[in-house]
Parts: C-alpha cells; structure tokens; sequence
C-alpha cells in the first residue's frame, strides 16, 4: 500500500510538471475565466497505405502538415488531437511528431484505438511516444478545466494479448452484455473516481469544464463508449460541464442533452479534402470555426440558475 500510495504520488508531481512546462503562464494562471481559442483535430490516423474507401492514409502526413501551417499563423492558447493519431505501427509516430512539434503552442493528445495498433510490446510506451503525462489528466487554460479522458480504459485493444487487463474487458464485455462493437472501449471504476473528484473540484472553483475523448457518448451511434451512459449520468450531476468534443466517428455528429453540447468532430483521413476546426471559447459560446470538411458551429453556453457559468 505504501508502495502504491509513493506511485501515486510520483504520478501526480509527474504531471504537475508537464502542465507547468507545457502550459505557458499566461494559459494556466489566470484566476478568472477569460476568452481563449485551440485547435482541434480528429482521426489523422496516418499510414503509408493504400486508401480503403473514402479513408486515404497517406494523404494525412499532408493534411497535418497543412493543418499544422494555418493554427501557427494564430494566436491559439494550444491544439488538441483527439486520438487515433496513426492507423497502425509505431513507426509512423515518428512520421507525424516532427510534423506535429511545428506547432508553436502547447500540444493535447488523447488516445485512440487505432494509436494501440501496434505490436504488444509497444502498447504500453504509446503515451509516451505522444508526449503525454498519463492516459488521462486535466489541465486549466485561462479559468477553465479542460480534462482528458482515456476511453481505451477498458479494451481489447490496449493491452496486451493474455494480459489482466485484456482479460478484465473480455469479462466486463460479456458481464455487461455489451452490444456496442468491441473496435470501442469504457472508462474503468478508478478512471470514473478520479473523473469525480475533478468534476467536485471544478465546480466548488466555479470553473467551467470541458472535455476530451476519442469516444463519443452522446447521440447514440455505433461508436459511442462502452459505458456511454454511466459517463453522460456523470456529468450531467455537475452544471460546470460544458461541452465534451471526441472524435472516432468519421462522418461527426452533434447533440446537446442536460445542458452538455456533445461534438464529434469530422476525421482528418477522410476524402482528398482536410477537416478541422479551431474553437473560440467565451463566456457566453463555443464557437466552432471548420475547416473544409468540418462544420462550424456557435454553441451557447447555459447560464440558468442549475448552471454556475
């Protein structure tokens, strides 16, 4: 226990650090929430591979590159990648961080399930490769709390074949009786705690939140999380949720249920003609600004009593 409790401890420090290396001071130490804008992107999902329908692998390397280009003639607080960064083998990590580390702000990532496409050995040193402090953490830019969730918690695609953990979603999969395809994943009971105690966190700070995953939860669809409705019962118990932005879903969507918008973004991969967007955020909106696939959008946020921002 002592030995956990140290672990746990070294992880936090571990983290507190990349946020205070990576997020520059005027991002994280405002004390009152400011406007801000990032970029976002979803499913670059890069390979040097033949196309597989309207998926056109190698095309990505271009289409971030292109990507990268226009959000360094911003002025954006950071960028977000919302996960499956690659299609398949680790190699091509290498392909894309040069491109990706161009970028002149901070950089986000969040894990997807094609990121685990690689040999098992290589599962476990996947954020790492992608410059991340962990699987899921939080961050604070300009007064609002920004939490990155891990929806490969529970999946059988992270882990190793044979490993705990891929046994635990092959049970958690049949004790569920789970019907969503097994290509998606869940988020874990300790994930799920420690998302809580965030949540408490923000809204006794009176900080708006906002999060991201690779998964959607919300319209139902075919991509949606595993445990897509634990999640969303969640976060509707807190008011400073504001709007989760994920990816996966190729084609985007959009919902708003309990005050939350919910925004797939649209994936990179897809087509000859790029997709991504750069968001505004505000007191009042999340504006969503496309880029040639992408959809804009002008998101009010809810300012009822039952909301705190």
């Amino acid at each position: 226990m002592q030995l956990k409790s140290m672990r746990n401890k070294v992880c936090y420090v571990l983290i507190a650090l990349w946020v205070a290396c990576a997020v520059p001071q005027s991002v994280a130490g405002d004390a009152l929430p400011a406007e801000h804008t990032f970029g976002a992107i979803a499913d670059c999902q890069y390979c040097d591979g033949n196309s597989r329908g309207d998926r056109m692998y190698a095309l990505s390397k271009q289409k971030l590159a292109d990507c990268v280009a226009e959000f360094n003639t911003m002025p954006l607080d950071f960028v977000t990648h919302l996960g499956d960064f690659i299609e398949r083998d680790f190699k091509n990590f290498d392909v894309l961080n040069p491109i990706f580390d161009q970028l002149t702000m901070p950089k986000v990532h969040v894990l997807g399930n094609h990121d685990f496409s690689v040999a098992d050995h290589l599962k476990k040193d996947v954020p790492a490769k992608l410059g991340m402090p962990a699987k899921y953490y939080d961050y604070e830019v300009k007064g609002w709390r920004y939490v990155v969730l891990d929806g490969n918690d529970v999946s059988f695609h992270a882990y190793p074949e044979g490993s705990t953990e891929a046994k635990h979603a092959s049970e958690y999969y049949i004790e569920n009786k789970i019907s969503s395809p097994k290509w998606n994943g869940a988020i874990g009971a300790p994930q799920l705690a420690w998302l809580k105690t965030v949540l408490e966190q923000a809204q006794e700070n009176q900080q708006a939140v906002i999060l991201f995953c690779h998964f959607p939860v919300y319209p139902q669809n075919g991509h949606n999380l595993w445990n897509a409705d634990e999640v969303m019962t969640l976060l509707e118990s807190y008011p400073c949720v504001k709007a989760y932005i994920n990816g996966h879903n190729h084609r985007g969507n959009y919902g708003k249920k309990g005050g939350i918008h919910y925004v797939t973004l649209k994936g990179m991969v897809e087509t000859e003609t790029n997709s991504y967007a750069v968001i505004k955020v505000s007191d009042d909106t999340i504006d969503i600004v496309g880029y040639g696939r992408e959809k804009s959008r002008s998101l009010p946020i809810q300012h009822d009593s039952a909301h705190i921002h």
